[in-house]
């Protein structure tokens, strides 16, 4: 039961550093006029990627210094979330 646990957190971590990764894809696509969010589906894309992941970030953010426009906070939630990954990786490896 514990196993099947960590495999769903495990899963649900994985899902969110994917969300991470399109979000500053996005972003990157968007500062460079690649896409833009005067496209209504972009926008409503963007705004739900960047709702799902700023509950994660926000609290990131208010320890890291100011970097000016740099925003190193999805970096440090994926670092955050592999580590949990390796955790869980090994807990469930000891488990068996």
């Amino acid at each position: 039961m514990l196993v099947a646990l960590i495999q769903i957190i495990s899963l649900l971590a994985n899902v969110f550093v994917t969300i991470v990764i399109v979000s500053f894809v996005m972003g990157l696509l968007i500062s460079f006029n690649v896409i833009s969010l005067s496209n209504q589906y972009v926008e409503a894309i963007y705004k739900s990627v960047n709702a799902l992941i700023d509950p994660l970030t926000r609290p990131i953010r208010k320890f890291m210094p100011d970097t000016g426009m740099i925003d190193f906070s999805p970096m440090v939630l994926i670092i955050g979330l592999q580590i949990l990954l390796i955790i869980l990786g090994n807990l469930e490896v000891s488990m068996r």
